[in-house]
C-alpha cells in the first residue's frame, strides 16, 4: 500500500520539532494500544512496532528495564524471548489515566467540592508524597499546605486512589459546597491560584496546530496506510495525553468562554475513529504474544471517545 507523502513528511517533522521519550512514549503505546490486547507481548515485536517512532533497539530495551524498575511492567521469559506486560501498578494508573482521556463524562457543576486534608504526622512522607502525586494526576490543585481540592461530586476516582494506596484511614476526606453563586470573583481568583489554566490552553492550542493539519490529509486519502495510521494515533495520544494529564478538568461554569480543550478533544476523536481500524490491522499483524498472534481488542476499546468501530463491523 501507497504511503501518504504528506503524513510521511509531517511525522518526520513532528518527531524532529517535538523529540519524545522513550520511556514516555513506550507508556503510551503500552496504554493506547497494546492494554486492549491482553497487555503482555514479545519484547522484539515491541521494537518493530516503535521504530518507526524514531526508537531504536537500545532505547527500547533501556527503557522496558526502567519501568519495570519503576513497577510499570512485568517482565516473562519463555526460552529466549522476553514478554513484557503490565503490572496491577501500571494497570491502575493507565485506568485513572485513559479514564478521563477517553470519556467525556461532563455533568452541570452544582457546586460541590471534594476536600482532602493529608497531615504530616500521620503517613511516611513517601507514602503522603506518592497519594499527593496522584491526586494531582487526577485534577485536584492544591489550595493551602497539606489541602487539595477539585470542584467535583464524584468520590469514585478519589476514593480509589485512596483504596489503593491504602490510606483511606488516614486521610480526612470531605464533601464541600457553594453557598451562593457558583462562580463569583472569590472563586475565580481561586481556580487561577491553584490550576495554570493560561497555561493548559496554551498546550491545547499548539496540540490543535499540530494536528489539524495531519486531519485533514487523511481525511482526503483515498486509502490508509496501517503503519503510517498507528504511527499518528500513537503520536496523537501521546500529545493529548501529556496536555489532559495536566489538565484538572474544571466544569465549564470555572473555566473561560473559549476554553481550547473543547476544540482540542473533538480533534482527538476525529483523528482517533479515522485511524482506528487501520491502526488496528498494523497491531495485529506486528505484535505477538507467548501464545502467538495477538487477541482481538476488548470489548472497553471500542467504548473510547464514545463509541468505535467494533472488531466485527471492521471485518
Amino acid at each position: 500500500m501507497k504511503t501518504n507523502r504528506f503524513v510521511s513528511q509531517w511525522v518526520e517533522e513532528f518527531l524532529r520539532e517535538n523529540p519524545v521519550r522513550a520511556n514516555s512514549l513506550i507508556i503510551t503505546v503500552y496504554g493506547d494500544a497494546i492494554a486492549p490486547h491482553g497487555g503482555s507481548v514479545w519484547l522484539g515485536s515491541v521494537i518493530r512496532l516503535v521504530k518507526p517512532l524514531g526508537i531504536n533497539d537500545r532505547l527500547v530495551r533501556t527503557s522496558v528495564f526502567r519501568l519495570s524498575k519503576d513497577s510499570w511492567l512485568t517482565s516473562e521469559h519463555i526460552g529466549r524471548c522476553s514478554y513484557y506486560g503490565l503490572t496491577a501498578t501500571g494497570k491502575r494508573r493507565f485506568e485513572h489515566a485513559y479514564r478521563r482521556i477517553y470519556s467525556q463524562s461532563r455533568t452541570r457543576w452544582k457546586g460541590d467540592w471534594q476536600i482532602v486534608l493529608i497531615r504530616g504526622g500521620d503517613l511516611p512522607s513517601t507514602q503522603r508524597d506518592e497519594v499527593r502525586k496522584e491526586l494531582l494526576w487526577e485534577g485536584f490543585g492544591v489550595i493551602a499546605p497539606g489541602v487539595l481540592a477539585h470542584p467535583s461530586s464524584d468520590f469514585a476516582p478519589l476514593l480509589d486512589i485512596l483504596q489503593s494506596n491504602g490510606v483511606q484511614d488516614s486521610i480526612v476526606v470531605l464533601h464541600a459546597q457553594n453557598l451562593g453563586a457558583l462562580v463569583n470573583k472569590p472563586a475565580r481568583d481561586l481556580v487561577r491560584e491553584c490550576w495554570s489554566l493560561d497555561l493548559i490552553a496554551q498546550d491545547y492550542k499548539r496540540f490543535l496546530d499540530h494536528f489539524r493539519p495531519v486531519l485533514k490529509a487523511l481525511k482526503s486519502a483515498r486509502e490508509l496506510d496501517p503503519e503510517q495510521c498507528f504511527v499518528v494515533r500513537t503520536l496523537l495520544m501521546h500529545e493529548f495525553r501529556r496536555t489532559l494529564l495536566r489538565d484538572p478538568q474544571l466544569p465549564d461554569q470555572l473555566l473561560p468562554g473559549d476554553w481550547p480543550g473543547n476544540a482540542a478533544r473533538q480533534l482527538c476523536r476525529d483523528l482517533y475513529v479515522l485511524t482506528q481500524k487501520a491502526a488496528e490491522t498494523h497491531l495485529m499483524s506486528v505484535l505477538e504474544t507467548a501464545s502467538g498472534h495477538l487477541p482481538e481488542a476488548a470489548p472497553y476499546f471500542y467504548e473510547r471517545f464514545g463509541g468505535l468501530h467494533t472488531a466485527s463491523a471492521a471485518a
